[in-house]
């Protein structure tokens, strides 16, 4: 068994709960309340920043070109082709996207941002990947599974949204070459190294199902400034 298979194996339970978790199961459905898409969209906006930024401070850390590369062409992806999945929800909204960005985190979104920004702060190149993994891995299952158990057409709402996670492709997912990596970082890390790295993984897949959460219950701090 290799490490990323090790990973997947232990968090199963987490993967399972976000399969059925309520919102995820709404894009299946193909129904979720426009406040609900509008506070992922807002908080995911927000969220992809902070990715980028810990791509950024991936490549401080990496020692080849084709570890720069990798990096680098994620930062572009994020910031010319991820935005089409908000654009699908945004137009079920019936809002505009334009108006949904810059917006003050959620507790969740907090709390999931600064874990990876404290990965990439003080963590070894595979600990970033660790922590980064669980959110292009648990989109990608979600993806493949509505598009193999659902075979939406493009009558469905997430449509666009499915597809874009779920299409198959000749080439290879971000998933599988981001756990390649991480798996020859592996066969070289030390056995502290390792566990640092799962527990990061397992943090980040735990933070996964808690933005989910953190959209359908339109998470907010608890005390309202604006009323106090």
């Amino acid at each position: 068994m290799t490490f990323t298979e090790e990973l997947r194996k232990d968090a199963d339970p987490i993967f399972e709960a976000i399969f059925n978790h309520p919102f995820v199961q709404g894009i299946a459905k193909g129904y979720l309340e426009k406040e609900q898409l509008i506070h992922y969209v807002k908080q995911d906006f927000e969220y992809l920043n902070a990715f980028m930024k810990v791509y950024g401070l991936a490549i401080a850390k990496c020692d080849t070109r084709d570890d720069i590369r990798l990096f680098n062409n994620q930062i572009s992806f994020v910031l010319n082709s991820e935005i089409h999945p908000h654009h699908n929800f945004c137009q079920v909204a019936g809002v505009n996207y334009d108006d949904l960005q810059y917006e003050p985190l959620a507790p969740t979104a907090s709390h999931y941002i600064k874990h990876m920004l404290s990965v990439a702060a003080t963590g070894s190149l595979g600990e970033i990947i660790a922590a980064l993994l669980p959110c292009p891995w648990t989109y990608w299952e979600i993806g493949k599974k509505f598009m193999n158990e659902l075979k939406p057409d493009a009558s469905h709402p997430f449509y666009d949204w499915i597809a874009f996670y779920g299409r198959e492709s000749e080439e290879k997912s971000l998933t599988e070459v981001l756990c390649e990596r991480l798996d020859q970082w592996a066969q070289t890390a030390s056995e502290d190294e390792k566990q640092k790295a799962k527990n990061h993984f397992t943090k980040s897949c735990q933070l996964e199902y808690g933005f989910w959460q953190m959209a359908y219950t339109l998470e907010k701090w608890p005390v309202d400034l604006v009323t106090v």
